[in-house]
C-alpha cells in the first residue's frame, strides 16, 4: 500500500512565484529540454554538439520570452 504522505505530494500542486526571480527557472529547464532533445536526435555526439544545443536553448528562450510579450498585450488589450 502506498504511503499517504507520498501521495499528498503528487496531490497538492507546488507554489511558484509570479515575481521576475521565479522566471529564472526557466533557463536551467530550456537548457536541460535542449541537450536531452538533441541528444536524443543526433546519431553522433561530435563536437559541434554544444553549440547546437546553445542554439536551439536560445530558440526556446527567444520564442518564450515572444510569446510572454504577445500574451501581456492581449491582456492589456483584453483588460483595457
Amino acid at each position: 500500500m502506498p504511503d499517504p504522505h507520498m501521495m499528498a505530494t503528487f496531490l497538492s500542486p507546488e507554489p511558484v512565484g509570479v515575481n521576475p526571480a521565479s522566471i529564472l527557472w526557466l533557463l536551467p529547464l530550456a537548457l536541460s529540454i535542449a541537450t536531452v532533445y538533441k541528444a536524443t536526435k543526433t546519431p553522433k555526439i561530435t563536437a559541434s554538439f554544444i553549440r547546437e544545443v546553445l542554439l536551439l536553448f536560445g530558440s526556446i528562450v527567444l520564442f518564450m520570452a515572444a510569446a510572454a510579450a504577445v500574451l501581456f498585450v492581449v491582456a492589456l488589450l483584453v483588460t483595457g
